[in-house]
């Protein structure tokens, strides 16, 4: 059986020193590594080594009892949890490391979530029982109370056939067919045993043990637990698919995919299809690698349930299905910060940018832009560490010094009324032209495509031809010149010439549509918000309270449990980058934060903001809003306002 776990936690839980446990104990490596050390199995990178910090989600691959498992660290620092929530879509398996000593802290939360959301069956282990100050019972009762309810402690029970009272009785009130038999007959070892294991899988339970990983304490015990309560049913006999979860790019250059074989077998030559409908890619692997740490071993063949490098694939993405596996994964964790990258004017732009495509590939969240107009390289990025550490990995591997400015916050904009925008583009020799009806959707849903338009008017290529360029780049708006987002498009007619018109005429009337829309709606600045769960003593939440409002936060009425308050609500992101600082200060240490970015709304200083950007919308080089005519050979200029009365199709 093949099982892919993976390993999650807070940034300093013990989530590494954990994994070398692991590994040591089921053999997969002889000697047992440390952080402080900097020699442990999956922290490879000198980076990691240096910082102390899982910056990549690297894997290991060990056999045990009757399975064979690939085991996935990722990272712990909110500056890489992108990173980590693309390793969690191939997890079958996960393991959350909490302290005992810290308890549910705020990173913990989002991990969770995530958990969550791709619905993967988790395990709990308490770490660090060996510290002063652990309270396995107090992180028992904080998982209760902010992540589940269904949680259990099973390291009390010999083994998992042979469970204490607490858990058989957790078990029956969970499962009805269950609880009836124990009402009638009592226990019985091998039913309770199979629906522990269902239910676990199921997402209904969750079972937590604890020890401490640096000691080696309850390890094992932890080990052989998981072994037993985990299982997969992978099949070789149906056509090949898989999915994409990483791309790395290798000491020669090689883009090597990662990806879960999901069914079916792939052998070294095999022809891969992957890629949208109606532009379906074809590509033959060339080599295919067991990754164990920083080291592989090339093989011929790979089955489903296993994790693979290849070799091959020159245009796959992270997310991306491969065979018959066509969904495309989409994540939550995205940037709210942009940076501008320096670097010596010795150095080309296409050199410096081809630098970042590949960082870029490897790390989609960067979303590399190049700025045309200014010949300027743009990052998104999570935070400072990243930024830190992205200097360095530029150093390391294209051996380039450069600078990345201190970030800024990413705005996006969006409308408030409906519109109809008109595009014409018809120069001499080219023609086309495109009606786009342009509403406001709801808030965090991006661009949302219809299509109404009659084939009567034009093509189904050319209808595809319009959809795909609406969605090939962000789209600036008329305000800062961020990118447009929550807004439903519908293309309701339009008209090509199957003489005149030529590539890119379509693209031309697109955007000039989709812009003079814009001119004519009511439009909107939006900014990022953080969703924020603050934890504090009754003595500080006046403090809390007073900040938020003047964050220009909101929040919920505050919770008291004992002598701890939890204050709940959102502000924007600008306002409370470095609260926890703050936190920290005002509490002495005692204060908790938990920050998730939860989606774009209403900026709460527009004109400020608008100052600052000084975006002046009839100077982009990327965007017009007036439309191109023809007459008497000759093409001419129409302004925004003026190209209703000339439209084609409203004759």
């Amino acid at each position: 059986m093949k099982k892919t776990i993976g390993v999650l936690a807070h940034v300093d839980a013990g989530k590494t020193t954990f994994s070398e446990q692991l590994l040591y104990h089921t053999k997969a490596i002889r000697n047992r590594g440390r952080v402080d050390h900097k020699d442990t199995f999956l922290d490879s990178h000198q980076i990691e080594r240096d910082r102390g910090i899982t910056v990549f989600a690297d894997q290991a691959i060990f056999p045990y009892n009757d399975s064979i498992y690939y085991l996935i660290d990722t990272p712990g620092h909110v500056d890489f949890s992108p990173e980590m929530e693309r390793a969690i879509q191939v997890m079958d398996y996960a393991i959350i490391i909490i302290s005992a000593v810290e308890g549910v802290e705020g990173h913990t939360e989002t991990v969770w979530q995530l958990l969550r959301k791709h619905q993967v069956p988790t395990f709990i282990f308490i770490n660090k029982t060996d510290r002063e100050g652990a309270n396995v019972e107090k992180v028992i009762d904080e998982i209760r109370a902010n992540l589940t309810k269904d949680v259990v402690d099973i390291s009390t029970s010999l083994s998992m056939r042979d469970m204490n009272q607490e858990l058989i009785e957790f078990i029956a009130e969970r499962d009805e067919v269950l609880f009836d038999t124990f009402m009638d007959r009592g226990y019985d070892a091998d039913r309770w045993f199979s629906s522990c294991k269902q239910l676990i899988k199921e997402n209904q339970i969750y079972a937590c043990s604890h020890g401490s990983a640096l000691k080696d304490i309850g390890i094992q015990d932890f080990i052989e637990k998981i072994d037993q309560l985990t299982d997969t049913s992978y099949t070789s006999e149906r056509d090949f698919a898989g999915r994409v979860y990483k791309i790395r790019y290798d000491d020669n250059g090689n883009r090597v995919t990662f990806l879960k074989v999901l069914q079916g077998t792939l052998q070294v030559r095999d022809q891969v299809e992957y890629g949208p409908e109606g532009g379906r890619i074809i590509e033959k692997i060339t080599q295919l690698r067991n990754y164990n740490g920083n080291h592989y071993r090339t093989v011929e063949q790979v089955s489903a349930g296993e994790l693979v490098g290849v070799v091959g694939l020159s245009h796959a993405v992270i997310g991306e299905g491969l065979g018959t596996y066509i969904h495309h994964v989409s994540f939550e964790i995205v940037p709210t910060l942009k940076s501008k990258v320096i670097f010596d004017t010795a150095i080309s732009n296409k050199e410096m940018l081809q630098c970042f495509r590949k960082l870029d590939a490897e790390d989609p969240s960067l979303q590399v832009v190049w700025d045309e107009h200014f010949q300027e390289i743009y990052i998104h990025v999570m935070g400072m560490i990243q930024l830190e550490v992205l200097k360095k990995l530029v150093k390391e591997r294209f051996h380039y010094d450069i600078g990345l400015e201190e970030p800024k916050i990413l705005y996006k904009e969006t409308i408030e009324s409906t519109v109809v925008g008109y595009g014409h583009f018809e120069p001499l020799k080219h023609y086309a032209e495109v009606h786009l009806k342009i509403e406001p959707a709801p808030r965090n849903s991006g661009i949302v495509f219809t299509n109404n338009c009659h084939t009567n008017d034009l093509s189904i290529g050319n209808q595809h031809l319009i959809q795909r360029h609406l969605f090939e780049r962000d789209h600036h708006g008329i305000l800062s010149g961020s990118a447009l987002t929550d807004v439903r498009i519908t293309l309701l007619t339009g008209r090509g010439h199957h003489k005149h018109t030529s590539g890119g005429d379509f693209r031309e009337a697109t955007f000039r549509a989709l812009r003079q829309g814009l001119e004519k709606a009511n439009n909107m600045l939006l900014e990022p918000y953080y969703q924020f769960n603050i934890k504090v003593g009754q003595d500080e939440v006046g403090r809390v309270l007073s900040d938020i409002q003047q964050a220009h936060g909101s929040f919920e009425p505050p919770k008291t449990t004992g002598d701890k308050v939890t204050i709940i609500g959102k502000v924007p992101v600008i306002n409370f980058m470095n609260y926890q600082v703050d936190l920290a200060s005002f509490t002495h240490g005692k204060g908790m934060i938990s920050l998730r970015f939860s989606g774009y709304d209403y900026c709460h200083n527009t004109e400020e903001v608008l100052q600052q950007i000084g975006y002046q919308k009839d100077a982009d080089p990327l965007y017009v809003s007036s439309s191109i005519f023809c007459a008497r050979g000759q093409g001419y200029t129409v302004p925004w306002d003026q190209v209703e009365k000339l439209m084609h199709c409203l004759d």
